[in-house]
């Protein structure tokens, strides 16, 4: 590992991001209005990667725009984006870029995509953004705090999981990457289940419109972003398992109010706990 980045979790550097919040801003206003002259529109191009993911020209366009923003305007630094790659990994900084979480939503018509936006500071995420330029709504975070469109957010306080309103992005995805029937039975206890997921489902949690988000299987595109939001937002954020969502080798995401994490990750891994229990 290298000698900077072991440093930094031992002893974590509070990183000035207020520095690289307008910058973050600019990148969202920018990628926003090109994947705005797409959307619902005939021109999109999409197209199916080898995993059968949707991609289309707005996505292709968006991370282009953004990666030369950050190329003219931090050349130093690294960037990691779902469709054109990596550059400088072992960077001091490394942007984070999901041009638009939520293909899905996007090809359809459905304004729930958004614009997914982090910054790594010697591999640790120390800020992120979540954008939906139809809506209009710039969420960004630092750890610290989280603001929507400038105001300051909170998760909202709930009781209990039977007072819950829980999201996921694919209802499906939990049989086929972690345990289905547990994630079936966490629904039938809560309140309300929808499935307004991708990055906007962060956002509701963030936000105090829903209180628990899970995604069974994501790529550090999609989670890494959403941490310095989550965290600021007072959520607790961790993978499936409860471990540490903020690392490059995590997959999947469970965020919640502090008072309610615990629960949900004790009855999304029953089986394996139950398993470890008896040794």
């Amino acid at each position: 590992m290298e000698l900077g980045h072991l440093l930094s979790l031992c002893f974590p550097v509070r990183v000035p991001t207020a520095d690289f919040q307008g910058f973050v801003n600019d990148l969202a206003t920018a990628s926003g209005e090109f994947i705005l002259r797409y959307y619902r529109g005939s021109a999109m191009g999409t197209e199916f990667k080898a995993d059968e993911t949707p991609v289309t020209v707005a996505d292709r366009g968006a991370e282009e725009i953004m990666r030369r923003m950050i190329e003219q305007r931090f050349p130093d630094h690294g960037v990691l984006g779902e469709e054109l790659g990596t550059v400088r990994a072992d960077a001091e900084f490394v942007w984070v870029l999901d041009p638009i979480d939520g293909t899905k939503s996007f090809i359809t018509g459905v304004p729930l995509f958004t614009t997914l936006i982090g910054l790594l500071h010697h591999g640790r995420p120390v800020l992120g953004c979540i954008h939906q330029p139809v809506l209009k709504q710039l969420m960004i975070g630092n750890g610290t705090t989280t603001t929507l469109n400038n105001d300051a957010v909170r998760v909202r306080p709930c009781s209990s999981l039977a007072s819950a309103t829980l999201l996921t992005t694919d209802p499906l995805h939990p049989a086929q990457y972690q345990d289905g029937a547990a994630f079936t039975q966490l629904a039938a206890s809560v309140r309300l289940c929808r499935t307004f997921g991708d990055g906007y489902g962060y956002l509701l949690v963030a936000s105090g419109w829903a209180d628990v988000m899970v995604d069974p299987v994501l790529k550090p595109w999609d989670l890494l972003p959403l941490v310095p939001v989550m965290q600021g937002a007072g959520a607790v954020i961790t993978d499936w398992q409860g471990q540490p969502a903020g690392v490059m080798k995590a997959d999947s995401c469970v965020a919640a109010a502090p008072n309610l994490h615990s629960e949900v990750i004790r009855r999304l891994n029953r089986d394996r706990l139950a398993q470890a229990a008896h040794g």
